[in-house]
Formats: structure tokens, sequence, C-alpha cells
């Protein structure tokens, strides 16, 4: 799978989270990038699964010489085990062969609250928005530059998130350089209104244009959070109580 040195990886997930930041990352208007769309399979019968292909899409965004700069890959929504499967077979398809060309990958995650686990003297004080992201692999520019804009999560922070499980576990045994941004709001332990979503969102989507040269447009950011409860675990987890 050919990608840029610059890869920002989403799951489409329920919330639509990741269709939103794919949509509204466009190019700048004074930049010469052009917007390429593709979608792609790979399959999944070296893990025994035959019915069931890894999938998703992809955008380019392409200089006036065909280079590619930024790569924004959106993959589908799938529940373990298929998860964890399709995720290695793209992020092996990603590596590759070659050593010689290794992209930086971005993982923008917007969790839950249910989801977060802190102690309390962790807890954020400030009604402003906070952006969390770890370096994951080898250091790179890209992930100098993600760490300074962002804070440093609390040691004590866990993340009971099934998607980044995965990718985590696996970038870690790939060695790809990695920074994971972790969205989050300010203090209110109430349910959070769309509107303090929202504004998470933004907040992470302005930082990801401006560390690969897009901009990002508002008015694309569709954000319909789902309607079940986000305490829920997943049903498969009720197998080990």
């Amino acid at each position: 799978m050919n990608v840029a040195p610059k890869l920002i990886f989403l799951f489409n997930d329920a919330d639509g989270f990741g269709v939103s930041i794919l949509r509204a990352l466009q190019p700048s208007p004074n930049s010469s990038l052009r917007r390429l769309e593709e979608s792609f399979e790979l399959p999944l019968e070296r893990y025994g699964i035959r019915d069931r292909k890894a999938s998703g899409d992809i955008v380019h965004f392409v200089d006036h010489d065909g280079h590619c700069q930024v790569t924004v890959l959106l993959l589908q929504n799938y529940e373990p085990p298929i998860l964890v499967c399709a995720v290695s077979e793209v992020l092996a398809s990603i590596k590759g062969e070659s050593s010689s060309f290794i992209p930086t990958i971005i993982l923008p995650c917007f969790i839950a609250a249910s989801k977060l686990k802190v102690e309390k003297k962790y807890t954020v004080t400030s009604d402003k928005v906070a952006l969390y992201s770890a370096q994951i692999g080898p250091e790179t520019d890209i992930t100098q530059a993600m760490v300074a804009k962002t804070q440093k999560p609390p040691s004590s922070l866990q993340i009971h998130h099934e998607p980044l499980a995965c990718f985590l576990q696996l970038i870690r045994v790939m060695k790809l350089p990695t920074c994971v941004l972790i969205g989050q709001s300010g203090n209110s332990q109430s349910q959070k209104n769309s509107e303090e979503e929202l504004e998470v969102i933004y907040e992470m989507a302005e930082l990801l244009a401006s560390i690969s040269s897009l901009c990002f447009l508002r008015e694309r950011i569709t954000w319909k959070p789902s309607k079940t409860s986000k305490d829920n675990k997943e049903p498969w987890r009720a197998l080990y109580g």
C-alpha cells in the first residue's frame, strides 16, 4: 500500500468521528496540493477469515510534482476478533517489505469519558479542551511536533478502547513511528453536551491540519454520537467475567 510520509490513521467509528475528520481535511486554498480518493480491500485469508476483507477509504494529498505529501486512511468498523486481523493486515501492507521508507503514523482518537480511567489527583480542573498525545516507536520530526503541541497523559491514565488497544499492540511489534492523539473535554462530570464534544473535535482537526499543511473545514464535521450507553462493555468481554 503506497502512502505518504505523513499518514493519518482513522477508524470508521459508529459516532462518525473518523468520517468527519476525513471529510473536513482539505487542501489549503493557496497550496498546490490536490485531493485524490481511492478505496482498498485486503484479504484476511492468512488469518483463516475467508468471508471478510480489510477494507476502507484512502485520501492522498498530492503536490504539483505528483508526490504524495499526506495520506488519510479510514478503516471500516470491525468487531473482535476480526478487528485485530484487519488492523494487522493494513499496517503490514503500509510497512511493506522495504525498510527504506517508513511513514510516521498519527492516530487521532476521541474517547468516551467512560472509557478513560485516571486517578482523582489528575482530574482536569479547567474548562479548556485537553489534548493528550503519546509517542510510540521511533521518534520523528512529526511525532516531536505533535508532542510539543499537546499535553502528556498522566501516568495513571487507562484507556479501555478496543480499536486503540489492538493498534498499539501491533504498532509496538512492527516498530512503526507513531503518535496517538487523544481528545478529552474539560472538568464536567455530567453527560458531555454536543457543543463540548464538538470543541474537542475541532481542536484535534485543527492540530492535524497544522502539522499536515492542510486546512480544516468546520462545516464538514457531522458529529452524531450513538444513542447506546457509552458505559456498555463490548459483548465479548462477558466471556472473561
